[in-house]
C-alpha cells in the first residue's frame, strides 16, 4: 500500500492545483451580434419606460409604449416600437430597453449600438425650448442593473447615469440626434450608431447585462418615434 502513497498524493494535489487555476480564470466575453432585433411582428421582449420630469407633471407628459405599425408614409404593414410623450419638464426622456443574459459574469463588453428609428423631425426645424429634431438627442446605454425611473424628493429620474441632453453619461453613449435632413416634416427611416465610439460596460455576477435606447429632448413638445430595428454588437 506504501508504494501508492506518493502517486496518490500526486493526484490529488494535481487536481487540488486544477482547481485553483479554475478559479482565478478570467472569463472571455463573447464577440459578435448580442442582438438584432426587428419589430415588424414582434416586441421581442423590449419595455419602454420615461423619466426626467416632476411629480406634478405626471398627468401632463402622457407617456405611451405601444406596438404598433410605422406611420405613413412608410410601410404600414411593417410594426415597431412606439414612444410618445408631452415634454414639459424641457428634459423628458423616452427610453426602451431588455435584459440580455448568458453573458460572461463580470466581464468588460465593447459594446456598438446601431438603431434604426422613424422620425419626422427637420434638423432645422424650430420648437419651444429648442429643435424637435437637432434638440432631441438619442443615446444608447448598458448596464448590469436595470435602468429605471427611481422618485428623489419631487422628481422622477433615471437610475443610472445618462448625462443630461447632449451630454454622455457614465453608461451611455451619443448616437446623434433626430433630425430626418429633410426641410419638410414627414416620417422617414434614420439609422444611428456609435460605431466611432464603442460603449464599455460590466455584467454582473450573473452574467446579465440591461441595454437601452432613449431620447433625451430638449424639446418642450408633443413627440413620436418609431424604433424599427436595435442591433448591439459585442466588439
Amino acid at each position: 500500500m506504501k508504494r501508492f502513497a506518493k502517486p496518490a498524493l500526486a493526484l490529488i494535489t494535481f487536481f487540488s492545483i486544477a482547481c485553483q487555476d479554475n478559479s482565478t480564470i478570467t472569463p472571455v466575453p463573447v464577440t459578435g451580434v448580442l442582438l438584432d432585433n426587428s419589430f415588424a411582428s414582434t416586441q421581442n421582449g423590449w419595455e419602454g419606460d420615461v423619466s426626467d420630469y416632476g411629480v406634478e407633471q405626471q398627468s401632463l407628459i402622457e407617456f405611451s409604449f405601444t406596438h404598433t405599425n410605422l406611420p405613413a408614409p412608410l410601410d404600414q404593414s411593417q410594426k415597431s416600437l412606439r414612444v410618445f410623450g408631452r415634454n414639459r419638464s424641457d428634459d423628458l426622456f423616452m427610453f426602451v430597453r431588455k435584459q440580455l443574459t448568458g453573458l460572461a459574469p463580470n466581464t468588460d463588453y465593447k459594446l456598438q449600438f446601431d438603431v434604426e428609428l422613424a422620425s419626422k423631425y427637420p434638423s432645422s426645424s424650430f420648437g419651444i425650448g429648442g429643435s424637435p429634431g437637432s434638440s432631441v438627442f438619442l443615446k444608447a446605454g448598458a448596464t448590469a442593473t436595470k435602468p429605471e425611473k427611481v422618485l428623489d424628493g419631487n422628481f422622477y429620474h433615471l437610475s443610472v447615469d445618462k448625462g443630461t441632453q447632449s451630454e454622455e453619461g457614465k453608461v451611455t453613449s451619443l448616437l446623434g440626434n433626430v433630425g430626418t435632413g429633410k426641410d419638410v416634416e414627414e416620417y422617414t427611416l434614420i439609422q444611428r450608431s456609435n460605431k466611432e465610439q464603442p460603449l464599455t460596460a460590466r455584467t454582473n455576477a450573473q452574467g446579465e447585462l440591461w441595454v437601452f435606447v432613449g431620447t433625451d429632448s430638449g424639446f418642450e413638445g408633443d413627440q413620436a418615434l418609431y424604433y424599427s430595428r436595435i442591433k448591439v454588437t459585442a466588439l
